[in-house]
């Protein structure tokens, strides 16, 4: 099937304008785990037609339990991964990924480009370093995050706050530590973000 032909059918039950709103824009998410996998394949269907993700990590048995990738990748690196899956929900998607360490010095070099940014790593310090860092180079443009997404039900705890430039997502309070993390309440974080960047892209 030919690109053109594949999308019209692809996205025709999206709402109208939002493919084409889409399409013409870029997105970065740094962090290709829990939040970040689930992020990706959504917004892939929603629409999104170009990425750049960069991620350090390699696949491991305990992430299979959340994160959008299958028991014959652990080993792979989850950028190199994750690409493969997205390719094979839509195979016309551009992907551009980095497997390293995202760190202040090279925020401007990876990211410069992108539209929205999307915050989806683990680790608290990660997340403070990047969007202090993003807000210091894009002052204008959205950075969408997350934090408390560990454990399970209690979903309406869950929800999202604009301030500024910052889209937060999840319960603020929850931790993995003395949580766990489970699929829904992590799918639930990332479904919340993905649909928080395409509301900012409809706005744009």
């Amino acid at each position: 099937m030919e690109q053109d032909e594949f999308e019209q059918e692809f996205y025709s039950r999206n709402p109208e304008g939002v493919f084409k709103r889409l399409k013409t824009l870029t997105i970065g998410i740094a962090g290709a785990g829990g939040l970040g996998s689930n992020i990706a394949a959504s917004l892939v269907r929603t629409g999104v037609q170009n990425f750049i993700i960069a991620d350090f990590d390699k696949i491991e048995y305990s992430n299979l339990n959340r994160q959008f990738f299958f028991p014959d990748q652990v080993g792979q690196y989850k950028v190199d991964a994750l690409k493969e899956n997205l390719l094979k929900i839509n195979p016309f998607v551009k992907i551009k990924t980095f497997s390293g360490m995202v760190i202040p010095e090279n925020v401007k070099l990876l990211f410069n480009d992108v539209d929205i940014m999307v915050e989806a790593f683990d680790r608290a310090e990660m997340k403070a370093m990047l969007v202090h860092n993003w807000l210091t180079l894009q002052p204008n443009r959205y950075i969408v995050t997350a934090t408390g997404l560990a454990g399970f039900g209690n979903s309406n705890s869950m929800r999202v706050e604009t301030r500024g430039k910052v889209v937060i997502c999840g319960d603020r309070e929850s931790s993995p530590e003395n949580s766990g993390l489970t699929a829904p309440r992590v799918a639930i974080a990332a479904a919340m973000q993905a649909n928080a960047v395409v509301e900012i892209a409809m706005r744009l």
